[in-house]
């Protein structure tokens, strides 16, 4: 069963635009693949847009990906950042640690939670010092149609 069909019957709109930006628009389509045709990819911007709106509701139920990098020479970044998971071992649902080379590290951290909350100890992450990047991604939990 395609995905639309599984969310019920489709409705015909039609968007007007300037011409540059369906121009724009068009390459976009072209560079999510043979797959997606322009009703496909104003659907996903739509789903976006609910779950960029969704997540920055205040309570919103969350799940977020926070990739770092840092240099695990640097003054106790190690034990300060698993300080940090452990004081919230309770939204922190996995990790995964990868050597970039002899110096750099790489950790993603899946966490669930309410939005603040994950964002909250996700800056705490990323401000630790010897964290040279971060950033945090987030999702709902809640359907996406």
């Amino acid at each position: 069963m395609a995905r639309d069909q599984a969310m019920g019957e489709l409705t015909r709109f039609s968007v007007a635009m300037p011409e540059g930006l369906l121009m724009q628009f068009d390459e976009l389509v072209a560079r999510r693949g043979v797959a997606k045709n322009r009703s496909e990819v104003i659907r996903d911007l739509v789903r976006d847009a609910l779950i960029r709106d969704e997540v920055d509701q205040v309570g919103a139920e969350v799940m977020g990906t926070l990739t770092i990098v840092y240099d695990h020479h640097a003054s106790d970044v190690q034990e300060t950042l698993h300080n940090i998971q452990h004081a919230h071992y309770g939204m922190i649902v996995t990790t995964s640690h990868v050597h970039i080379d002899e110096d750099m590290c790489l950790e993603v951290i899946i966490l669930r939670g309410e939005s603040t909350d994950v964002r909250i100890v996700a800056d705490q992450i990323v401000g630790t010092k010897g964290v040279k990047h971060g950033g945090l991604v987030v999702t709902t939990v809640g359907q996406v149609l």
